[in-house]
């Protein structure tokens, strides 16, 4: 007997492992067409635990403050062996994490996944997908360089010309009333701590509800009997997939990491002007492209203001979708959903093209 099934026994007869290799063989995943979608839920996870290993080891360098964070983040890219590489998969990783949420989230969208029993299954994956584009804008500031600091300072301004609770929100945000070594201390506090602990339990409850409730089947299968339905085992050959494909996101992230490392830049300096063209990062480009197609008033209001209570509305509603996808009266969902979907995925590439050029 090798040293490996004396360990399994040893736990087994401990812990009753059975129970678990019970449920990972008894576990089945839909096989069909679209199928390829599933993997993008182990992809984010598996970014994920890439951003929490590569932060752990810059938190090990990094120094928060205006004087000492774009130091320290020029000594681990200068003088720390592999810093510089450790940085850019952290960075690279970020962004396709942010990439890999945004189409998990629209494959649950038009696989209609989210319908009953699955509801909080859905608004859990919400706030995942707020916390991830959260991480993003607060991770944004910490180099301290001068195109997060004035990036930082437009993200912050916009939110504070929301009716009513937009300027609490940005000094809340701000730890005050300017962009200042006090916001780059909240902002670390936010991403290394806050952050990641919330983040970690609303995933573990997502990933809680995925395993009792199952992946969901294709609309497609419901009429059909269960002779034609095509399942493959979760675990060995559902997991083994899974963990191909994160080979191949991790040697995409190396390649990415080597011959595109990440820019430092120069540092910020707060009584400088702003450069020309600040924009912020691709995630948010599409809303930012937005707000400039509007007029400075609309009906004695505030056209930015508008603007951001309109993607605010937006947003609220995309976060009830199991709410509004109702039925008709002759039982059948409603089709327009699909339209809606299309239409601001259409929407988020467009803009984001032209904000981009």
């Amino acid at each position: 007997m090798d040293k490996t099934s004396k360990v399994f026994r040893w736990i087994d007869k401990r812990y009753d492992l059975g129970i678990v290799e019970h449920f990972a063989k008894e576990k089945r995943v839909p096989q069909f067409k679209g199928s390829f979608w599933y993997y993008f839920g182990g992809v984010s996870l598996f970014l994920f635990i890439v951003q929490v290993v590569t932060g752990i080891l810059l938190l090990m360098y990094y120094q928060p403050g205006a004087q000492s964070a774009y130091e320290s983040v020029r000594f681990i890219v200068t003088k720390v062996q592999f810093g510089w590489l450790i940085r850019s998969i952290h960075s690279w990783s970020a962004n396709l994490m942010i990439l890999s949420v945004v189409i998990h989230m629209f494959s649950v969208y038009f696989t209609k996944a989210f319908r009953t029993p699955r509801e909080l299954t859905w608004y859990s994956g919400f706030i995942l997908l707020a916390l991830t584009l959260t991480f993003g804008f607060s991770g944004y500031l910490l180099p301290w360089n001068t195109l997060s600091y004035f990036a930082t300072k437009v993200g912050t301004e916009i939110v504070g010309v929301v009716p009513i609770i937009g300027k609490p929100i940005m000094e809340l945000l701000r730890n005050g009333s300017d962009v200042t070594t006090a916001t780059l201390t909240r902002f670390f506090g936010l991403h290394v701590a806050v952050l990641p602990a919330l983040f970690t339990v609303i995933l573990g409850a997502h990933l809680l509800f995925i395993q009792v409730q199952g992946i969901s089947e294709p609309e497609s299968w419901k009429d059909l009997p269960e002779s034609k339905k095509k399942h493959i085992p979760f675990f060995p050959n559902f997991v083994l997939r899974d963990i191909l494909l994160w080979l191949i996101v991790l040697n995409v992230l190396a390649i990415l990491a080597v011959f595109f490392p990440w820019e430092l830049g120069h540092k910020a300096d707060p009584f400088a002007s702003a450069p020309m063209g600040i924009k912020p990062e691709w995630y948010f480009l599409f809303m930012f492209q937005s707000l400039k197609f509007f007029p400075a008033k609309l009906a004695m209001i505030d056209g930015e203001v508008f603007g951001i209570s309109l993607f605010g509305i937006a947003g609220l509603l995309w976060f009830l979708v199991p709410l509004w996808d109702s039925k008709t009266s002759k039982g059948k969902r409603n089709k327009i959903i699909n339209y809606v979907g299309i239409g601001v995925v259409l929407y988020i590439i467009i803009l984001t093209v032209i904000g981009a050029r």
